[in-house]
């Protein structure tokens, strides 16, 4: 297997993975047995896998367990184009030993860490077996068959497991067969329990030495240990992530590193599919942020249209919280300044910032004590959406809109008050003058004054309303029971998330699609090779959660369409 054709069984691994969440849209979940499939959750080929490799994803689930929740046949596709070309059947050949287990590895970024032959990473995967006699007669015929296609066969005995392998086919030889080109491959039956293959021997070799001093493998680490605690008995899948060296293999140099290792599972709702993930510090972080043990009440404010809504409590301590360290680390891996991500994320937020010259930490966040939710509203074919900002209200709120309100007149804004159905509104302008046009050609030209409204408040009970228009104040004063807080997808959505939280960031999926397109064009990427997935996707519901310090734990809630 190629770095290109073992990213292509990676890709579609995960894919399968996601498309179990498509059917958690029919509540097919509830009544099927697939959260009681593995009851560790964790991986078992991780004895395979030595402790320094950069990423190990595990399936913990047999694929024909989820024949019966495919809507479209996506399963059936998948494993066809994956054994394209190679004449195996997976029904004969495959599915009568295949067990609950498929685990795929990158072990090492270099295999004979010489870099003057250039890189080429080691890749493993790891097959259960329920029947080693059939499984290892799979291994013969699949060798058998590179053998006839061209290939150099070699077999060896490593420690008491009989290691087969081969060499690039030549081309000339897949040609007269019809066959495209393969690469060399390596593989064994180790025990009764797994098939192993690899990419070269080498590989293999390392796998084996890992199971027989334990000390080298995964599950040795005091990290995975402590990571695999996190895990939740029911996960359909799973991966573990070595930061430092997944950084360096993608060519990445972040200047801070806290966290270093990271583990992924997923697992099945009623719902949808909830991702939860811990994050692993080298030493101890920062304290958490304020948490929350029901939902925040200023979402009364954020409209149900709202494409994407952020809510949370004490924006003053999130500069100095674990989340705003593990921020700093991603924003310095991906752009070279948290500027560029968050204008990435946040344009119309962003905009604000740099127009009315402020420091959304020093003159907003600092004061905002209690509750406070964001949200953004589509504007029809406008590329930037309308924005609401609600906080609850401290003691501090008074100066701070004072502060505002200083900060706007010094950039040349007015501040005019007037009623919107009775509530009174306050709008910061930009007043400019336009001749009118009625009396352009008469001897004495009258000029009209036109104000721009740039933002808007407004005080309502316990709350201030920040918004970027007065239609987007109207909108969050006349929410009521359309808000989102009482929107039943929204209501689902938090309800996957663990108690108590940290807060939560939502996405409405259908809304929000061609925004973030435009900010992340390696989404569309990601769409194509997941397409039954996102086609079915409602919403994504992302939040943190957990009190420990260094350990950050969070989720991501996938909800789809009935």
């Amino acid at each position: 297997m190629t770095q290109r054709s073992f990213f292509k069984v990676l890709a579609a691994s995960i894919i399968m993975l996601l498309l179990i969440g498509t059917t958690g849209c029919n509540g097919l979940f509830a009544k099927s047995s697939l959260t009681r499939i593995v009851p560790t959750g964790q991986s078992d080929a991780a004895i395979f896998v030595s402790k320094q490799a950069p990423v190990m994803v595990s399936m913990l689930v047999n694929p024909d367990r989820l024949q019966a929740f495919e809507r479209d046949g996506e399963l059936s596709k998948l494993k066809t184009s994956l054994l394209a070309n190679t004449g195996i059947d997976y029904q004969q050949d495959i599915k009568p030993w295949l067990g609950n287990e498929m685990t795929l590895a990158v072990t090492s970024l270099d295999i004979d860490h010489d870099s003057e032959n250039g890189q080429q990473p080691g890749y493993l995967m790891a097959l259960a077996t329920t029947q080693p006699e059939k499984s290892r007669e799979f291994v013969e015929l699949l060798f058998s068959k590179r053998a006839l296609a061209g290939a150099n066969l070699s077999t060896e005995q490593y420690k008491g497991v009989k290691l087969i392998y081969d060499n690039q086919i030549p081309s000339t030889s897949l040609e007269k067969e019809g066959v495209k080109k393969q690469n060399s491959l390596a593989g064994a039956s180790v025990g009764k329990s797994f098939v192993l293959f690899a990419n070269d021997p080498k590989v293999l070799r390392e796998a084996i030495n890992n199971v027989q001093a334990t000390d080298l493998n995964l599950t040795s680490s005091s990290k995975y240990q402590q990571a695999a605690k996190q895990l939740p008995k029911e996960a359909l899948a799973v991966a573990f992530l070595n930061l430092p060296t997944v950084a360096k293999w993608q060519r990445l140099k972040p200047e801070v590193q806290t966290y270093d290792n990271q583990i992924i599972s997923l697992v099945s709702n009623p719902k949808g599919l909830l991702a939860q993930t811990a994050f692993l510090a080298k030493e101890e972080t920062s304290p958490p942020s304020a948490q929350l043990s029901k939902p925040v009440g200023a979402l009364q404010y954020i409209p149900a249209s709202a494409s994407l809504a952020v809510a949370g409590s004490n924006l003053s301590g999130l500069g100095d919280s674990d989340l705003a360290q593990l921020w700093e680390q991603v924003t310095a891996a991906l752009s070279a300044s948290t500027e560029d991500v968050t204008s990435r994320l946040l344009p119309p937020l962003v905009s604000v910032q740099k127009r009315w010259g402020i420091n959304w930490k020093e003159d907003i966040f600092n004061w905002v004590q209690g509750e406070y939710a964001i949200g953004l509203l589509p504007r029809g074919e406008q590329t930037t959406p309308e924005w609401i900002f609600v906080v609850q209200k401290s003691e501090g709120t008074p100066a701070a809109i004072s502060r505002l309100d200083k900060l706007a007149s010094s950039g040349g804004l007015s501040l005019n008050s007037f009623n919107l159905d009775e509530q009174q509104i306050s709008a910061w302008t930009q007043l400019s003058a336009a001749l009118n046009k009625s009396t352009a050609t008469t001897d004495r030209e009258s000029f009209a004054i036109q104000a721009k409204v740039l933002g808007a408040r407004a005080d309502v009970g316990n709350y201030e309303i920040f918004a970027s228009s007065i239609e987007a104040i109207d909108a969050a004063l006349t929410a009521k029971e359309n808000s989102l807080i009482n929107n039943r997808n929204f209501q689902d959505s938090i309800a996957a998330i663990p108690q108590p939280n940290q807060g939560y960031v939502y996405i409405d999926w259908a809304k929000s699609q061609d925004i973030l397109e435009r900010q992340l064009p390696i989404l569309k990427f990601v769409e194509i090779l997941g397409k039954p997935f996102f086609q079915n996707l409602r919403s994504l519901t992302v939040s943190s959660y957990g009190s420990d310090t260094g350990l950050l734990k969070g989720g991501v809630f996938f909800q789809f369409n009935s």
